[in-house]
C-alpha cells in the first residue's frame, strides 16, 4: 500500500505550462523540467482537471502519461492544455525514481492561476509560461 512505501521529498523537478507557437499559431502544453544533475527513471505522471465554470461542477478525464527517463538538466513535454481548462484547478501527480529511491509530488496550477500577470519567461524551456516548484 502506498502508505507502506517511503517517498523521499522532491527536490529540483518542476513543472511549467507554457505557450509555443507552432506553424504561427499559439498552443498551450505542461513540461516537467528536471533541474538535478542525475537522471529520473520511470517517471509516472497522472493529470486531472476540476472545479466550478459558471456555477457547475466540471471534472476532466485523468489522463496518465509515463517518461522512460529524463536526462540530468533537462525537460519533456507532458501533454497539450486547452486555454478552457485554466478555470479549473490542474492537478498533477509526479512519481518518479533516482537510483532505488522513489519521489513523489502532487504540483496543483489552481483555477485562474494562468493568467498573464503570471506569465514569465521560463529559462529551462526558452518559452514563456507560469512555473510551479
Amino acid at each position: 500500500m502506498k502508505k507502506d512505501i517511503d517517498f523521499e521529498p522532491v527536490a529540483g523537478v518542476k513543472l511549467a505550462i507554457a505557450k509555443e507557437e507552432v506553424a504561427g499559431e499559439s498552443q498551450w502544453a505542461v513540461y516537467i523540467i528536471n533541474h538535478n544533475l542525475i537522471e529520473l527513471h520511470t517517471v509516472l505522471i497522472t493529470s486531472k482537471g476540476y472545479g466550478t465554470i459558471d456555477g457547475e461542477e466540471k471534472k476532466t478525464s485523468v489522463l496518465r502519461h509515463m517518461i522512460g527517463e529524463l536526462g540530468p538538466s533537462s525537460f519533456a513535454r507532458i501533454e497539450p492544455i486547452q486555454p478552457e481548462l485554466f478555470a479549473l484547478s490542474n492537478e498533477y501527480w509526479v512519481s518518479y525514481y533516482i537510483l532505488d529511491k522513489i519521489f513523489d509530488k502532487k504540483f496543483v496550477f489552481t483555477a485562474g492561476s494562468i493568467v498573464e500577470e503570471n506569465i514569465r519567461k521560463i529559462p529551462a524551456l526558452g518559452l514563456d509560461g507560469v512555473l510551479h516548484s
